[in-house]
């Protein structure tokens, strides 16, 4: 018989209770592994739900920066995780700006009109495919649209904080089925927009020579036609920075949203910003996005996106274009000016920064506002 202890046990038993809590140990430690993603897969369920929100929640009548860029996020999305590309995700990567050569060499990038960049969030499948059935060309009509009209059109998305994880797979398979994406170098999160449109505007430099270069909300009718008639006739302007301009109030007090910490450089309590364009869409012309490439890293990101954009210009001999056929309402406002042949650029709800229930809404604002596929093809450019 096995010795035993004083207490009665066997050495036996000793051993068979030391060797059952080491496995429950292992087994404890590799649910503890296995926790991140486990809460991403949970995470990335909820992508493609649009958040809904009230017309008073999004009043933007006395705001001063651009509601329509509070997109839904995961908390993967606003982790301050610096992203590091996976060798899988290699190719999808756009060329850092900082290995562009401005030194005078022969430029490669492809010569086009106009790029678009649509920015969109994880969150935002179902807006990019209402998107894509109303203004955006899709398949082989967007690659025409690129050769023969030189305009791109794009949806804009950095990454996920957790590099190659489940959001950035589901962008990449959407991307596969209708590759019609531009990736950025750059962790996407709610507090993040500032960062994301310089990033932009550099991606979008290092790719194409545009003559425009153009940022819209996804949840923004377009008239693409419209839209490059419209910046066809600055073409004289070399410094150009076109949309509906506005100047909202600095909102000093803490806890309010668009709560701007610094109030302070601009002035005593109660002043407004200086002039900026509204975030839902604006353009700038080549030199200024070349100017945003070139000086990112010292480029000053204030509360609001559509601020910061106005504050990277001021001080600069830039000519502000207020375009009010960049903001139109919704119906009636936008089928009028259409039936009058004058027909919107860009159409929104001013109460939500953008259209209210736009996954719903849009195909009828389309088909209200909507130019005709011939007004585009036959834009003078």
């Amino acid at each position: 018989m096995a010795a035993k202890l004083g207490g009665g046990l066997s050495y036996r038993w000793i051993i068979i209770l030391c060797i059952a809590s080491f496995c429950t140990g292992l087994l404890f430690t590799n649910r503890m592994w296995l926790l991140p993603e486990t809460t991403e897969r949970a995470q990335g369920l909820s992508d493609g739900c649009e958040t809904k929100e009230s017309e008073s929640d999004r009043d933007i009548s006395m705001l001063p920066g651009d509601a329509s860029a509070i997109h839904s996020m995961s908390d993967a999305d606003i982790e301050p995780e610096a992203w590091r590309p996976s060798e899988s995700e290699g190719p999808e990567v756009s060329p850092a700006p900082q290995d562009l050569d401005w030194s005078g060499t022969p430029d490669q990038r492809p010569k086009v009109f106009m790029v678009v960049g649509i920015n969109t969030a994880f969150s935002s499948r179902k807006r990019r495919d209402s998107v894509r059935r109303t203004w955006m060309p899709r398949g082989e009509k967007l690659q025409k649209l690129e050769e023969e009209k030189k305009i791109v059109v794009r949806f804009v998305i950095g990454h996920g904080a957790t590099p190659g994880g489940i959001l950035d797979r589901a962008i990449q398979a959407e991307n596969s089925q209708h590759h019609d994406f531009m990736r950025l170098a750059h962790v996407e999160g709610y507090h993040e927009l500032s960062a994301k449109t310089k990033v932009y505007f550099a991606t979008a430099v290092s790719m194409w020579d545009a003559e425009y270069y153009i940022k819209v909300d996804d949840d923004v009718h377009v008239n693409l036609g419209a839209l490059s008639t419209t910046l066809a006739r600055h073409r004289a302007k070399p410094r150009v920075y076109i949309g509906c301009m506005k100047s909202g109030p600095v909102l000093a007090q803490k806890g309010v949203r668009y709560h701007e910490p610094e109030h302070w450089k601009f002035g005593e309590q109660g002043n407004k910003y200086f002039r900026h364009a509204t975030g839902q869409l604006y353009a700038l012309s080549r030199e200024l996005a070349t100017y945003i490439t070139k000086n990112q890293d010292i480029l000053h990101k204030y509360a609001n996106e559509d601020v910061s954009l106005g504050a990277w210009f001021i001080g600069l001999d830039v000519d502000h274009v207020d375009d009010r056929k960049l903001c139109c309402g919704t119906p009636p406002d936008c089928e009028w000016k259409l039936q009058a042949g004058n027909a919107c650029a860009a159409s929104f709800d001013w109460s939500c920064s953008g259209i209210c229930n736009s996954v719903e809404r849009l195909k009828h604002i389309h088909q209200k506002c909507g130019e005709s596929e011939r007004a585009l093809w036959k834009a003078a450019l």
